[in-house]
């Protein structure tokens, strides 16, 4: 591979080709990071250079000589590629999408081999949110715990996102709001954001102008931000103090929000430890109202 090509490849598919052609030659040292590269393409447009060069087990300045050999001005630059696919990807219709899983129906092994297919992916993307989210779950659980008012929002497909944390969290803590935005009162519940409050906003591709309009008022009002999303170039990351990252991928037409689910979890799952005694003290309350009022069946002997 020279060391400045004329100009650098203009899409992923030339860029992974060209990877793919020149790795015999490379070093060891470019070996590794290309070889993540090809391997993991989706992780490049979700995790930062750091993240990438661990994952490589090379250093991050491996990754800018590789992106400059390959003519790119540096990292940034090759990484967009894999950002502009993840969106690419994002836009592509559902119904597309569609017709694919029903071609893949119609063979004899289809059902079982989907089923097979949609259980490996969900592996990968689980695996992929403590490599994407060990140093920011934390601080995102900082931001929350330490704001007087927790405001969530999650649209269409997200909904479910933010309402399981909405559910959970409120179980032991009274001062969480869920933004629903029915019958067009969007504006109306964006009213009620405090200086100090915090936001979590959950969305993926394709990105819906409610959750922008809730992460922009956030901003606006002083509220720190919480972007639960699928790539750090989101629009509701970029208006994000704490972003933590979750793959959609699913051999389905449509975008998987499993590990999002799984992510409200594990950042409730630390809000209660940090809140600590205080927080069973309440959920104790909790359940006691819950068994007295009826919400749940009586539990009958074997």
């Amino acid at each position: 591979m020279s060391a400045h090509p004329a100009s650098p490849p203009q899409t992923l598919d030339a860029l992974l080709t060209q990877l793919r052609n020149d790795f015999p030659n490379l070093s060891v040292q470019f070996q590794g990071g290309v070889r993540y590269l090809l391997d993991h393409p989706r992780d490049i447009a979700l995790q930062s250079m750091r993240k990438v060069a661990a994952n490589a087990g090379v250093q991050p300045a491996t990754l800018v000589r590789l992106s400059q050999s390959l003519g790119f001005e540096g990292w940034q630059a090759l990484r967009e590629l894999f950002v502009e696919a993840v969106r690419d990807d994002g836009r592509q219709p559902y119904a597309r999408r569609a017709r694919k899983v029903v071609q893949a129906s119609d063979k004899p092994s289809g059902p079982g081999r989907m089923l097979a297919e949609m259980v490996e992916i969900q592996h990968h993307n689980l695996d992929a949110l403590l490599a994407n989210n060990a140093d920011t779950l934390p601080l995102a659980a900082d931001v929350l715990a330490a704001a007087p008012t927790v405001h969530v929002a999650g649209f269409r497909s997200c909904f479910p996102i933010a309402f399981t944390f909405h559910y959970i969290y409120g179980l032991f803590r009274s001062s969480v709001r869920l933004i629903r935005g029915d019958a067009g009162t969007l504006e109306m519940e964006l009213r009620a954001l405090g200086p100090r409050d915090a936001v979590l906003v959950a969305g993926f591709a394709p990105y819906s102008h409610e959750s922008l309009r809730v992460a922009t008022a956030a901003r606006e009002a002083g509220c720190k931000v919480v972007a639960l999303t699928d790539s750090t170039v989101a629009p509701i990351a970029l208006q994000a103090d704490v972003t933590l990252l979750f793959a959609v991928d699913s051999p389905s037409f449509f975008p998987s929000i499993t590990s999002g689910v799984t992510m409200v979890e594990a950042l409730v799952e630390q809000l209660l430890a940090r809140k600590g005694k205080g927080a069973i003290r309440v959920l104790e309350q909790t359940e006691g109202q819950l068994q007295r009022t009826g919400a749940y069946l009586p539990e009958r002997g074997g």
